[in-house]
């Protein structure tokens, strides 16, 4: 079993997914990393009255609500020493202007089917949330209603198709960047041994009563028995294990070291494809696994990196090409600074 069981994002940050990057138009941590382009956090969403305004950038407003907002993005529940309190209100404010700049930019263009992306896009977000109720809730924390998120996301979109549109297609990146940054850089180019692996989890709480946990204990050497004698190990994952892999006869795909629990990664990392472990426990219960197919180590290869690498320095070249037109775009609007 893998060591964390947190969803791929909390409640909050799917809301706030769909409205920051943080200044930035591209954000990656290296040529391995998934990239995608999102517009940074739109200002001056509509909000309840009264506001006290923080900034004005060419007559448009932007207030204290959305400076929170900003800042809940930066922090992600990080607390903020006191001393600290003025710079991070400083940077998030930068964000904002920077956000309110593109959007006025990006606002003059006019985006085809703009009603129909912003249904799909919300559409999106509500999905990953459990019930309406934890959605309203979301949104409600960040001091918003339904209808602000929905100008959010017309905002994220306009500035999107504005950075696509306008800044994207100017960036260029040679390939001797792209075969030097590969060279300079071979640890980022080993690939790991990995395995594939099925289980049959017979779940019990690590601080289960002594006899509940025998009674599991039993259950997962009696699969094991009849695994020993031919039985077929999809079937019995799909009618017994407590996992929600039994959906896919216990398969959970490939995975390397350091991604299961050490129990677990032991006992399946000793194995040959085709063998089945004895019972195994871990702190989630008792399991069976079946490997499937091991892959050594290796170095990818120069024409398999390439797209990568390319994508990513392609980003790194587009957060600068952002950073000059905002540059300029700053020295002639008007921005005043309320911030007290």
């Amino acid at each position: 079993m893998q060591k964390n069981h947190l969803p791929v994002l909390s409640v909050k940050l799917i809301v706030l997914a769909a409205l920051v990057a943080c200044g930035t138009v591209v954000q990656a941590a290296g040529p391995d990393a998934k990239q995608e382009t999102v517009p940074a956090l739109a200002a001056t969403a509509p909000v309840a009255a009264p506001k006290e305004v923080v900034a004005r950038v060419n007559g448009v407003s932007i207030d204290a609500a959305e400076l929170r907002r900003a800042k809940t993005v930066m922090l992600r529940g990080r607390p903020v020493p006191p001393e600290q309190q003025a710079e991070i209100d400083k940077q998030a404010l930068g964000q904002l202007l920077s956000a309110e700049l593109l959007y006025q930019a990006a606002a003059k263009q006019e985006v085809k089917d703009l009603e129909q992306q912003i249904e799909a896009k919300l559409a999106q977000g509500k999905a990953r949330f459990g019930t309406q109720e934890e959605f309203v809730k979301a949104i409600k924390d960040l001091e918003m209603e339904e209808k602000d998120l929905r100008e959010y996301t017309r905002r994220d979109l306009l500035i999107s198709k504005f950075v696509e549109s306008e800044i994207v297609p100017k960036v260029k990146v040679a390939e001797e960047d792209i075969r030097a940054f590969y060279t300079q850089n071979p640890d980022k180019f080993s690939r790991s041994e990995s395995i594939k692996a099925s289980h049959i989890l017979i779940g019990v709480d690590s601080g289960a009563a002594a006899d509940e946990k025998k009674k599991a204990a039993e259950k997962a050497a009696k699969l094991r028995k009849e695994l020993a004698g031919g039985a077929d190990f999809a079937a019995l994952a799909k009618g017994n294990s407590t996992c929600p892999s039994s959906q896919q006869g216990g398969d959970l795909g490939f995975f390397g070291k350091g991604q299961m629990v050490p129990a677990f990664e032991n006992a399946a990392f000793s194995l040959k494809p085709g063998e089945i472990s004895d019972v195994v426990e871990t702190q989630f219960g008792y399991h069976i696994i079946k490997l499937t197919e091991k892959k050594a180590a290796e170095t990818i290869s120069f024409k398999e990196a390439q797209p990568r690498i390319e994508e990513y320095l392609k980003g790194q070249k587009v957060n600068s090409a952002v950073g000059e037109y905002l540059s300029e775009a700053r020295k002639t609007a008007k921005i005043e600074i309320l911030l007290k």
